[in-house]
């Protein structure tokens, strides 16, 4: 039994000792696509969004009882459609009350006037007559106007986006009732001096929102940063693409690069990117290997991104690197 033992551990370790210093296999080169890097576009991306050129909190200037309310929220009306009714019965009566008033006024006005034709009534009384009469009409008009304001009609054709009362509900003077936003949008966008640089009034800009590509002309650009972050607000309307597109939705400018863009910025396809936590690069096909590169990037849109600083124009970069390591030996695939 011993034997056969040291038997078997002197066939096993001359085995191993073969094993341990065998030379290993090389590990074959990764096989790569590469793309170069290309001229970054002279234009700037800058965040923004969507909004309505109308819009309108539309409230009531009397306090009365909401009667009935007409439209939903997403309804489409149109200029002077019934929005709101309040309560008009108090209206109602001061105006039956002032008409009485004009027609008691008027009859008086009427006397006094055949009066001085006979001169049988002194010029104070024509004139006092006449002022009954005129503070009259005045008060008709008031009341006609009140009982109008009783009925909220839209000041304009548009989307219903918000309603804020019910039927019931008591309300009163500057009280909002309901929220309308005309159909035509722009777009918001506030922007550095820098940024704002080449831009005039009537110039078109592009946009993409929601998916969406379109163009805008440029309606206003404040003079004056604001005190807090010295940027200026730009407004743009909206007059090609974005049928589809609602108020409120995130949106993203292209203006004119600067002065102060850099001169050889490069760009590089999404698809090449890496991310280690907090930092993106790329790889860098150089020598037969595969270079782990660190980028600064800028705000890209669609499938490239353009690259502010650590990648060089001409440079070969691997596309969809997947697993691959830095320093890790690679083939270029044609």
């Amino acid at each position: 039994m011993t034997h056969n033992l040291a038997v078997i551990l002197t066939l096993a370790v001359p085995a191993a000792l073969a094993e341990h210093h065998a030379p290993a296999a090389a590990s074959a080169p990764a096989r790569v696509r590469v793309v170069t890097t290309a001229p970054a576009q002279g234009t700037r991306w800058v965040a923004g969004s969507l909004a309505a050129v109308r819009r309108a909190v539309v409230s009531t200037r009397t306090a009365a009882s909401v009667r009935s309310v007409e439209v939903e929220e997403g309804a489409h009306v149109h200029q002077g459609a019934l929005l709101v009714r309040l309560s008009d019965d108090d209206v109602r009566a001061q105006l039956a009350a002032a008409e009485t008033a004009l027609v008691t006024a008027a009859a008086q006005a009427r006397r006094i006037e055949a009066l001085a034709a006979q001169r049988s009534a002194t010029p104070v009384e024509l004139d006092q007559a006449r002022a009954q009469r005129a503070q009259a009409e005045a008060a008709v008009s008031a009341a006609r106007a009140a009982l109008a304001y009783t009925e909220i009609r839209a000041p304009f054709a548009g989307t219903v986006q918000a309603r804020r009362v019910n039927a019931g509900d008591l309300v009163g003077p500057g009280q909002p009732l309901l929220e309308l936003e005309g159909s035509e949008l722009e777009v918001v966008a506030s922007l550095s001096d820098a940024e704002a640089s080449g831009i005039a009034i009537g110039q078109t800009i592009r946009f993409e929102a929601g998916g969406e590509a379109g163009a805008a002309q440029v309606s206003a650009l404040a003079v004056g940063g604001d005190p807090l972050s010295h940027r200026r607000t730009l407004r743009a309307r909206v007059h090609q693409g974005g049928a589809t597109l609602r108020s409120g939705t995130f949106a993203r400018l292209v203006l004119p690069a600067g002065a102060e863009a850099p001169a050889r910025a490069v760009s590089v396809p999404r698809s090449a990117l890496v991310e280690r936590g907090d930092l993106t690069g790329v790889f860098v096909a150089a020598g037969g290997l595969a270079q782990l590169r660190w980028l600064a990037l800028g705000d890209g849109v669609g499938d490239r991104v353009p690259v502010r600083a650590g990648l060089a124009a001409g440079e070969a970069v691997i596309d969809a690197p997947g697993a691959l390591r830095d320093g890790q030996r690679i083939e270029v695939a044609p």
